[in-house]
Formats: C-alpha cells, sequence, structure tokens
C-alpha cells in the first residue's frame, strides 16, 4: 500500500466517522430534545431553552471559518425570493382565514378582540425570542452543520423541514406540527434559495403572527394544552 493510499483511506474513515457524529448530534438535537420536552423530562420553559439553543448554534457558527457570516443578514436571491413570498402568504392568509371562520368561528381574532395588550406584545415579542431563533437553528445552522450529511439541495430541505415539523410535538396536537411542516418546507425553501436567516425570518415572522392574530395562537401556546 503506498503513503497516498494509506493517506486516502484514513481520510475516508476520518470523514465516516465524522458523518457517524454529525447524525447522532443531529439526532440528539433534533429528536431527542423535544421528545424529552414531549414527556415533561425537561423542567425548563420553552422560550429561554430555545433562546439558549440558538445562542450556542450563533457560537458555534461564527466560530466556523467556512461559514460565511452574511448569511445572518442577506444572501443570494432575496428579491426573488420576496416575489414569492409576499404572493403566497396572501393567498395563503386568506385560505387559513376563510378556514377559521368556517371550522372554528369562535376562535377568528379571539386573542386580538380578547386582549389587545397580549396580542401587541406577541407581534412585538415573538419575531425576535421565537422566530428569529428558531430559524438560527433549523436553517442557518442545520444547512451549515449538516451539509455533509444531506448533501443534495431537497434531501437538506426535506430535514429541516421534518425537524422543525417534529419539535412542535411539545404543543401535543397535531394542527401544530402538520401547519409546521407545510410552513418548514416554504422556510427551508426560501433559505436554500437565498441563505438570508433575515429574510426567512420575515417569512416565518409574517405567517407566525398572523396564526396568532387570526385565532389560531391557542395551538402553539404550550400552557393551553397542559
Amino acid at each position: 500500500m503506498t503513503v497516498e493510499v494509506a493517506t486516502r483511506n484514513i481520510a475516508d474513515e476520518s470523514s465516516a466517522v465524522r458523518r457517524w457524529y454529525l447524525a447522532a448530534e443531529f439526532g440528539l438535537l433534533f429528536v431527542g430534545l423535544p421528545t424529552l420536552y414531549f414527556f415533561d423530562a425537561i423542567p425548563f420553559p420553552m422560550i429561554p431553552t430555545l433562546v439558549l439553543i440558538a445562542t450556542a448554534c450563533t457560537i458555534a457558527l461564527l466560530r466556523d471559518t467556512s461559514f460565511d457570516r452574511k448569511s445572518f443578514w442577506g444572501g443570494a436571491g432575496v428579491t426573488t425570493s420576496m416575489r414569492r413570498i409576499v404572493p403566497l402568504f396572501m393567498a395563503s392568509a386568506v385560505f387559513i382565514g376563510l378556514a377559521v371562520a368556517f371550522f372554528e368561528p369562535d376562535r377568528l381574532f379571539e386573542l386580538f378582540k380578547r386582549n389587545q395588550v397580549l396580542w401587541l406584545a406577541i407581534m412585538i415579542l415573538y419575531p425576535l425570542f421565537s422566530v428569529y431563533p428558531q430559524e438560527i437553528i433549523y436553517r442557518t445552522f442545520l444547512f451549515h452543520r449538516y451539509q455533509s450529511l444531506f448533501q443534495h439541495r431537497w434531501l437538506m430541505i426535506t430535514m429541516s423541514t421534518i425537524a422543525f415539523g417534529y419539535v412542535h410535538i411539545v404543543f401535543e396536537n397535531v394542527l401544530a406540527v402538520v401547519m409546521t411542516m407545510v410552513g418548514g418546507l416554504l422556510f427551508a425553501s426560501t433559505y436554500a434559495q437565498s441563505r438570508s436567516t433575515l429574510l426567512v425570518s420575515i417569512e416565518h415572522a409574517l405567517y407566525g403572527c398572523f396564526i396568532f392574530t387570526i385565532g389560531l395562537g391557542w395551538y402553539f401556546y404550550g400552557g393551553a394544552v397542559r
């Protein structure tokens, strides 16, 4: 065996070990933690935990010299993405609004009618302390950290979508998981095209704030199902 072949074999073994490590890390972060929360095995509140994990992910990204820090605020295809995001959101808002009015009319604008101060607080704080941390974890960090595991674009989008949907089992209702799977597919596709955390956070915030406004926020509030 030549030195060149031996070196190549060592490199292949090292790459394989790293992939196994990343697979285990992915399972722990995106399957293990939500599962533990679902079974009430983690006593900490969800939002502080989310922010803490997002902070750790941000630090890991900043320490990685191969990461393009421009991904935090901008990227390619932003204008093209906005041309898709806005009309699709408007059409989705009409569809969701009609669905709520037909199937759950008592919930239509329920939060806004009941407590405008709480509604306003959610409109301000939700994008900052929920949306942006989620996008750091489920798009920016996931797409960069696990690119060697999920090498094809649609595989990466699929894994981001599944992980994002799965974490919402903590709300203990099917609708939250289904809606976030659909949303996760949109957000992952947007990030894959634009590589902009800010852009995908704006898209996420549009849908999330609308969900709370139209009356479906109950399904995404942990205290409502415990």
